[in-house]
Parts: C-alpha cells; sequence; structure tokens
C-alpha cells in the first residue's frame, strides 16, 4: 500500500471518528431543545456560541487558524438550532445579494431563507409571524446609514434588534466578454458602482454606460445575457448565474464594510459585552442634543453612534438613532433614559464589531 493510500485511510478513519462525535453532540442539542421549548427559552443564544468559540481559539494548538474555527462551528451552530426547531430567515433579495451572504453566514445552509424586494417588506414578514428572524442592512462604512432601515424601526416598534454582524464587502467585476474594450455597458447597483470609481477610470471603464439596477445580483444576471456588458457585483452572484471573474476585489476602500442587523420578537437577556439602540426625540429647543448626552457621560454609557433621522412631519423635527454600550435593564442605563423623554427601545443584544463570520 502506498503513503498516499496509508495517509487516505486515516483521514477516513478521522471522518468517520467526527462523524460520530457530531451525532453524539447533536443528541444532547436536541434534549437542550427539548427543555428550551418545556420552559419557554430562546433557541438562538449568540453569547453562549461566542462563549464556544472564545474557549476553542484559546485552547486549539493545531493547524486550523482562528476563521477556519469559526467558519466550521458557525455552521454547526446552525444544524444544531434547526435541529431544536425550523428556523426561516427572511432577508432583504434577491439570491445573491450582500444580504443573503450575510444571513447564510450566520443561519447556515439548512435554514429556510426567504428573498424579498425590500426592507421593509422583511419588517412585514416578520411582524405578520411568517419569519422568526429578518436580516437587513443599516449602515456601511462608505456610503452610510441606510434610512428605510432606520425609519422601519421606528414604525414596527414590536420588533427587536436581536444581533448584528459586521461584513468585508468586497466587489467583483464580472463579465462574459474578456476584451475590456468591447464592454459598452456596466450593471451595477448605484452604491456598488460609486465604491468602485478609481478601478473604472484606471481602466478605462468610466466611459462605458452605467446601468443601475436593483440589486447587485440582479446586475449580475444582466450581464450573463449581454456580451458587452460587465456587472459590479459579489462573488456569490456571479457564481449563481455562471459569470466569469474578471476582477476581484475592485473596490476604492480595502476595508469597506456593511453592517447588517439580525431582526426578530425576542428580547434578549443582561450578557457580557451587549449593545443597545434606541430613537429618541429631544425637545425642541436649544441644548435638547446636548442634554440628552450629557445624561448618557454622567452614567459612563459610551457611545458607538449616533444619527439624526426626520420625523416625517411639516415641522422640520428630528429624531436620533443611538447606539450605545449597555443593556437596556443596566440601572445606569435606566437612570439615563428616564431623564431622556419620548424614545423607542430597538434592542439589546451581542455587540458585533469584533466577530470574524
Amino acid at each position: 500500500m502506498s503513503n498516499l493510500d496509508e495517509l487516505r485511510n486515516k483521514i477516513d478513519a478521522i471522518d468517520d471518528a467526527i462523524l460520530e462525535l457530531l451525532n453524539e453532540r447533536m443528541k444532547y442539542v436536541k434534549s437542550v431543545g427539548e427543555l428550551k421549548q418545556k420552559s419557554g427559552g430562546t433557541i438562538y443564544r449568540p453569547e453562549r456560541e461566542r462563549a464556544i468559540i472564545n474557549r476553542l481559539r484559546n485552547a486549539n494548538l493545531g493547524l486550523l487558524n482562528q476563521n477556519a474555527i469559526e467558519a466550521i462551528y458557525q455552521e454547526i451552530f446552525a444544524v444544531s438550532r434547526n435541529l431544536e426547531m425550523p428556523q426561516s430567515v427572511a432577508y432583504l433579495g434577491p439570491e445573491g445579494t450582500y444580504t443573503h451572504q450575510a444571513a447564510r453566514g450566520r443561519f447556515g445552509a439548512m435554514s429556510r431563507y426567504i428573498p424579498l424586494a425590500t426592507v421593509e417588506d422583511v419588517f412585514k414578514e416578520l411582524s405578520n409571524k411568517e419569519s422568526k428572524y429578518g436580516v437587513v442592512p443599516i449602515e456601511n462604512n462608505t456610503e452610510g446609514a441606510v434610512g428605510i432601515t432606520l425609519d422601519c424601526l421606528g414604525q414596527y416598534t414590536e420588533l427587536k434588534i436581536f444581533g448584528e454582524i459586521f461584513m468585508d464587502i468586497h466587489h467583483s467585476f464580472v463579465g462574459i466578454n474578456e476584451n475590456l474594450k468591447e464592454i459598452k455597458r456596466i450593471y451595477s447597483h448605484p452604491q456598488g458602482y460609486n465604491q468602485c470609481r478609481k478601478f473604472l477610470e484606471s481602466h478605462e471603464l468610466n466611459t462605458a454606460e452605467f446601468i443601475p439596477s436593483k440589486s447587485t445580483a440582479h446586475a449580475a444576471y444582466l450581464a450573463s445575457q449581454d456580451e458587452h456588458s460587465a456587472s459590479i457585483c459579489s462573488k456569490i452572484a456571479a457564481k449563481l448565474y455562471n459569470v466569469p471573474v474578471l476582477f476581484d476585489k475592485i473596490e476604492d476602500n480595502a476595508a469597506n464594510r456593511t453592517r447588517f442587523l439580525i431582526l426578530s420578537d425576542i428580547k434578549n437577556p443582561k450578557m457580557p459585552n451587549c449593545k443597545s439602540s434606541i430613537l429618541v426625540r429631544t425637545a425642541h429647543k436649544p441644548g435638547g442634543l446636548s442634554n440628552l448626552l450629557e445624561e448618557f457621560k454622567k452614567e459612563n454609557i459610551n457611545l458607538t453612534k449616533l444619527e439624526s433621522r426626520p420625523v416625517k412631519s411639516k415641522d422640520f423635527l428630528h429624531s436620533f438613532y443611538i447606539d450605545f454600550e449597555g443593556h437596556i435593564d443596566d440601572e445606569n442605563v435606566q437612570r439615563a433614559l428616564s431623564k431622556t423623554g419620548e424614545f423607542i427601545w430597538l434592542g439589546s443584544y451581542l455587540s458585533g464589531e469584533n466577530d470574524e463570520f
């Protein structure tokens, strides 16, 4: 027997052992799920999953790096959750978008995914109890906040932010024609197009007609049907429509990231490394906002985001979307909010800023 055959036999034996252990793990998972259903406990516990990954990171002495461990266990967690209770996830579609990619990265291959046409459609789907979770974008570090998401958070107050996902966004330039001089049209979502202007200029493609599409996934589809065109889209969209990738990672900002929200009707318990979000309307008088911020300062609460949103009325009033460190039930948070006036609590959830998922 050759050395190669011996190595393959050893790998096969390890795979058999891994499968046996995974099945044993799932037996315990199923028992946990039965206990949770009796007690009314939440199936998805992100703080527990974070603790497991951190423990494995610290115990790891082998060849697997941290990203590999996280990728493997995110899928194991997703399978475990679906074993406890099948999960349905609504997201801003269509299939192949970055939101789809973010949702799949967190909820795995076994969950049922429902692509919807607009951000508000995702909120309606959850509000009507058609899905348990929803994933929508809320901000990009190049283009800023997604206004419709902020507005829906204030409108669908029965829903809460259950979690957040930070994902690096890499755009690809794809097309069925490798000759750039023959490309007459470029399909892209306007946001993706604006994030790749330097690439287009350096390759003399900025003179090609820009045709806006409703999503980067739809842009990939259009390019697959037009030999004199190209698309700016994600790799997952290019793969979905079988369009060759001509250039990879063409975005102007190498640190291009988008933050996505996981929505549900679940209230997370208090946990370490927690964030909260509120929508607050300050008094319409000089010093209204500064008085609000002073209350957070007094209670030693760190604000991580402050975004102004117009209140849709003829009076040009504004409300403020605020992210801060801490849980809604923390005593110092309660003291600060008791002096803020009118506010809507949008959710308390595990911070995702240090995640690599």
